[in-house]
Formats: structure tokens, sequence, C-alpha cells
């Protein structure tokens, strides 16, 4: 998979890029620097909410938030839809986590997730990679159609913005970083960065995020 255009993913003993978005749950910004001297911050960096393996993953990190807070970490998820649009969807599915509004991916660009290009060997390479990312189907689907059977397992009926953000943000990948109270990153995630295609979708273990959590807390 290749991406033009783009630097490298952040990695750990690199400085965060710092960043500042419109809050979803209230009418104001977020930035790294809010956290900056005052605590570690897991940053999570999705897609938008047209993407059901996202959804899931803000219920998952929502049940980890506070076993983080209690380690002395903040979480923050970055979701790439309008802040209207997420305050709709939040309003009726809450969540702990505090969320940020990026739909034109510039954290991701400034922490270097990679965007494929869209080639035919992508698409054929989609076709035929099967994947489970959080092992509620019988056995491992193809690629778009495990995202069509978590959206109806979730009863999720896409809107007119989801088909927009959609066009403008796929194939971009998603990623993790846990981030010092001094802004350097210190544990890193990147969607597909181990497995290929077959990590699409897949968020990390509870326990490998409290694991890097806790590494933090001695360091």
């Amino acid at each position: 998979m290749t991406t033009p255009d783009i630097r490298p993913p952040v990695e750990p003993g690199e400085a965060a890029p710092d960043f500042n978005l419109p809050a979803v749950d209230r009418n104001e910004t977020v930035s790294l620097a809010d956290y900056r001297g005052r605590s570690p911050v897991f940053l999570s960096l999705l897609v938008g909410l047209w993407c059901p393996f996202c959804r899931r993953q803000i219920v998952q990190l929502g049940a980890t938030e506070g076993k983080l807070k209690a380690l002395g970490v903040e979480s923050l998820v970055v979701v790439a839809t309008p802040p209207e649009n997420a305050r709709l969807y939040f309003k009726f599915r809450p969540t702990r986590v505090r969320l940020a509004s990026d739909p034109e991916l510039s954290t991701h660009r400034a922490y270097g997730l990679p965007r494929p290009t869209v080639t035919p060997e992508l698409m054929e390479a989609l076709a035929s990679t099967r994947i489970n990312p959080h092992g509620d189907y019988p056995e491992p689907l193809p690629v778009m159609d495990a995202a069509a059977t978590t959206a109806r397992m979730d009863n999720y009926a896409g809107t007119k913005t989801d088909q927009a953000d959609m066009d403008r943000q796929w194939p971009q990948l998603k990623g993790q970083f846990l981030i010092d109270r001094d802004g350097i990153v210190r544990w890193a995630e990147i969607e597909c960065a181990k497995e290929g295609l077959a990590g699409l979708g897949k968020t990390p273990p509870e326990e490998v995020i409290l694991g890097a959590a806790r590494a933090l807390a001695h360091r």
C-alpha cells in the first residue's frame, strides 16, 4: 500500500503534532495542549461515522476510558465528521470518551496515518481478504461484506453526510497513540501495519492499551 504526499507515521519517542479541533460535546475546541503538563492522553484517530468498525471502536474505547483514567490517562477520540453530525449521533448513542471533530482528516495527515492509493490491485486485495475484527461473525468475511454485516447487526442506516464523508475519506486508515504529559508519543498502533489488510477494523486489545498505560505510569 502506498500513500503519496504524506509523512511516515509518528513513532514512539517523537513529539506528538499539536491540533486544535471542534469539540463534539460542547461549543469549544480541543487541543493536545489541553493535556500538556497535566496528564497523558490516549488518542484514537478514526474516520467518519460511515465506518461501522469505527462506531464499534468508540463503544469499546468508552468501556476502557474509566480504566485508563484510573491509571491517570485521559482519552480522546477524533471522529472525521462535521461536529453537528457527530452531536446528533452521540445524542442517541452517548459515550464517556471525549470527542473531537476533524472531517477533513488534518490530524490523520499530521500523524502520518496511511491512506492507500486506490488501484485495481488494492480492490482485488480487498475482495479476497477476509476479516472478523470483533469476533462476532461465524467466520471471517470479505472486507466489504464484513462492513455491511456489522452495519446490519447495529441496525445503522447511513445518511447523506455519511456518504459525503466516505467519498472524501475512503480508504483512510486509523491509528492510536499514547502521549505522555510532555507531549511525547510513547506507544502507537497503526491499522494494518502488522497484518496488512487482514488488520482492517481491529482495535488494539484492551489489555494492550492498559499495559502501555501502566508502562507509561512507571516511566
